[in-house]
């Protein structure tokens, strides 16, 4: 009688195959639901941050550019650029107190070069900022504007 306990309680301390296959189901439900959420907010965040540097990260490097130089730098002469290094011409350059960014280069999350306008097609009394988004194509739904779309 004895030995028919001890197997019965090691019998009870081990999973039964369908107490496995339950755990197993539980995780991989749990997986497809926490998954997308954990992905997706990495693409939400790179999206959070260009809307943010087109919004106002560049804006007060601008600015201050503006107050220095009489103007926003223009598009044909250089553009974002001259945030960075200062201007070909030998008398804009003395006014040149930059670098007026701390970033190196002008790349939004997803490495495509922030597009600038100066004077603005829809900022016309100023500027026009905008990453091309997750696709890289300007003019698509998922880019990034400092305007009011239409």
């Amino acid at each position: 009688m004895t030995g028919n306990r001890s197997r019965m309680r090691a019998g009870r301390r081990a999973f039964t195959l369908l107490e496995v296959l339950m755990v197993v189901v539980i995780i991989g439900l749990l997986a497809a639901f926490v998954a997308p959420q954990f992905f997706g907010a990495g693409e939400k965040a790179k999206v959070q941050l260009a809307q943010a540097t087109v919004d106002s990260g560049f804006a007060n490097a601008l600015d201050v550019y503006r107050a220095h130089m009489g103007d926003y730098p223009r598009s044909d002469d250089g553009g974002l650029k001259l945030l960075l290094e200062p201007p070909q011409d030998e008398k804009l350059a003395k006014k040149w107190a930059g670098p007026y960014l701390k970033a190196k280069d002008l790349m939004d999350p997803w490495g495509n070069e922030y597009i600038y306008q100066y004077p603005g097609k829809y900022n016309e009394k100023g500027y026009d900022l905008s990453s091309p988004g997750r696709d890289g194509q300007e003019g698509t739904d998922d880019d990034i504007v400092n305007w009011q779309r239409t």
